[in-house]
């Protein structure tokens, strides 16, 4: 099957007066204010489809715009790319969620798909009133999924009353358009990698090295088959592409710089917030007392991650996770000018003349 390149679409710009401070910031953490821009929302959507990817991905968090609306603006302003909704279990009812995407996945002519995730962050569950932990979230999210499939596909009556949810004699009046991969589902516990194998199409495994990689990927395709199922292997990757390999290696350094002068001292409290910062004072990697060294660590660790280089060298790269086993590469990089579209534009055809064409309308 054919790589499917993946994208992202923003309800807004990232933060920044100009281009250059806009590619620096794209480095560092999202703050917890994010407005709904229409115009932007609809021509990121467009680039994606005319640089060559075949979808993207609308994320998620307490505070910012409702990602499904946000999808359907940017479904609205294309025709072929498909998009993926970052979904919270736990916001709302399977049953609400279910009708969403099925409406969606109906309005674009079968291009929609919910990214399924549990919260990696207890405080900003807890923003919308979800105060379980992270164990417990878990636990509803299995009978979450396992009444949303049922009622996706339903064609009578269904009654439910479990630990979390009952409803009585549910049944959707649309289905979505047949064929499609519906739902992804990330995490690396034993319990995402069964959630995944029970009910996704996609898994999105974490950025591991390669050998890991493998084995995670061989991990999650066992407990699928132990289902009767198969499963589509997603990797999300950080891109900083410049013509030659020493250029990207100068543009790694100026946008580490910038990016830690603009998020330095009393500029940076819009940072200090952010909810990939509150995940790692959760799991012990930072210290809470001093938030300008948590916002430095994350921009050097983000660029340090990134996959840096020509076009020609960074598809090799990806080539090297294709023949681990990934069926999409998502890339994230900042896209904030010509030469970075152009950079893209040809990261992708490097892709595609290694790994065929693109996907078909419904090829999730």
């Amino acid at each position: 099957m054919p790589l499917e390149i993946r994208g992202g679409v923003r309800a807004a710009p990232v933060p920044g007066d100009t281009p250059q401070e806009r590619q620096a910031l794209r480095w560092a953490p999202d703050g917890r204010d994010r407005t709904a821009d229409p115009a932007h929302v609809a021509r990121t959507a467009r680039e994606n489809e005319e640089d060559g990817l075949d979808s993207a991905l609308v994320v998620q968090s307490s505070s910012w715009p409702d990602p499904w609306l946000v999808a359907s603006w940017a479904l609205a302003a294309t025709t072929r790319l498909r998009i993926a909704v970052a979904h919270r279990v736990g916001t709302t009812a399977p049953t609400v969620a279910a009708r969403s995407l099925a409406t969606l996945d109906r309005l674009s002519g079968g291009r929609a798909a919910a990214h399924v995730i549990i919260g990696s962050s207890d405080l900003d569950t807890a923003r919308d009133g979800d105060l379980l932990d992270k164990a417990d979230r878990y636990r509803r999210a299995e009978e979450y999924l396992d009444l949303f499939t049922r009622y996706l596909t339903a064609d009578q009556d269904i009654d439910h009353k479990g630990e979390f949810y009952a409803v009585t004699a549910a049944r959707p009046g649309l289905h979505p358009d047949p064929g499609g991969e519906l739902l992804s589902f990330g995490g690396s516990s034993p319990q995402g990698l069964e959630l995944a194998a029970r009910y996704a199409q996609v898994y999105a495994v974490s950025p591991l090295p390669l050998p890991d990689t493998r084995r995670r990927i061989a991990l999650v395709r066992a407990a699928a088959a132990a289902h009767g199922r198969t499963l589509r292997i997603w990797r999300h990757l950080t891109v900083v592409l410049a013509d030659t390999d020493e250029e990207a290696r100068d543009r790694v350094r100026r946008l580490r710089r910038d990016a830690l002068r603009l998020t330095a001292g009393g500029a940076g409290g819009r940072w200090r917030e952010a909810v990939q910062l509150d995940r790692d004072r959760e799991r012990g990697r930072s210290d809470p007392g001093h938030g300008d060294e948590q916002v430095a660590a994350y921009v050097r660790r983000s660029l340090t991650a990134a996959y840096t280089g020509s076009p020609a060298t960074v598809a090799a790269r990806i080539g090297l996770l294709r023949s681990a086993g990934v069926d999409i590469v998502q890339l994230d990089l900042p896209v904030e000018t010509d030469h970075d579209r152009e950079l893209r534009r040809t990261l992708v055809r490097h892709l595609r003349s290694g790994h065929g064409t693109p996907l078909d309308r419904r090829g999730w």
